[in-house]
């Protein structure tokens, strides 16, 4: 079937050269040669008879956290200039498209550089990008927003986040226990972070400290 097709196109093309080209007669051979030899060419390399190949997509929607999302917000997220920034780079990385989230909210802290919800929002996007990996990058946007906002409990919850995705959890652990002390029992996170606490010490509990260790201050 890929041989007639081939064959019918030749056929058309030589007929416009002649017809609407005005293709010289004394052309007509060295032009059929032209084609015949592109055929040739295809017959010797090309296979028309074979399946096509499905390109992947070169990210996928497979590191990107809904509940993230919630948790964003349960973290007293101002949206006001944030809002639209925030909210395109969630579909962003909905649709698997994380190094463009990324450099989206690279472009909203450059107009926003004070607000320290869109410095959470590019630090959380930084390590989807990287696959649940926390960077350079992502350390520096997360410390970014606290330095702007130092009662904020979205850098160091997201910071802890990132440690504990990176398998870090001793890091994790102290951010998040440090968070937890000085959260108000009313504070509508501080539910999910004694239960992702609780969570992670089942899973890896904290060392004791030796006997001789000094006390901490």
């Amino acid at each position: 079937m890929g041989w007639l097709i081939l064959l019918s196109f030749l056929l058309l093309l030589f007929g416009s050269l002649v017809w609407l080209g005005k293709l010289p007669r004394g052309a007509y051979e060295l032009t059929g040669a032209a084609l015949l030899l592109g055929v040739a060419g295809y017959a010797w390399q090309g296979n028309p008879g074979m399946a096509g190949v499905s390109i992947e997509p070169t990210e996928k929607p497979n590191s990107f956290d809904d509940s993230s999302i919630e948790s964003r917000k349960e973290m007293g997220e101002r949206f006001g200039s944030a809002q639209e920034w925030l909210i395109f780079s969630d579909a962003l990385n909905r649709s698997g498209k994380h190094g463009a989230a990324a450099n989206y909210l690279r472009n909203g802290v450059k107009e926003h550089p004070n607000n320290p919800d869109l410095w959470v929002g590019l630090g959380n996007a930084l390590v989807v990008h990287a696959d649940g990996i926390i960077t350079p990058a992502a350390q520096f946007a997360f410390q970014k927003a606290a330095d702007i906002s130092p009662e904020h409990p979205g850098p160091p919850f997201f910071l802890g986040m990132a440690y504990a995705q990176s398998g870090k959890i001793d890091q994790a652990r102290a951010i998040w226990t440090e968070l937890l002390e000085r959260s108000p029992e009313e504070a509508p996170w501080r539910k999910d972070l004694e239960s992702r606490l609780a969570a992670m010490e089942k899973m890896q509990p904290a060392l004791p400290m030796p006997e001789n260790a000094p006390a901490g201050n």
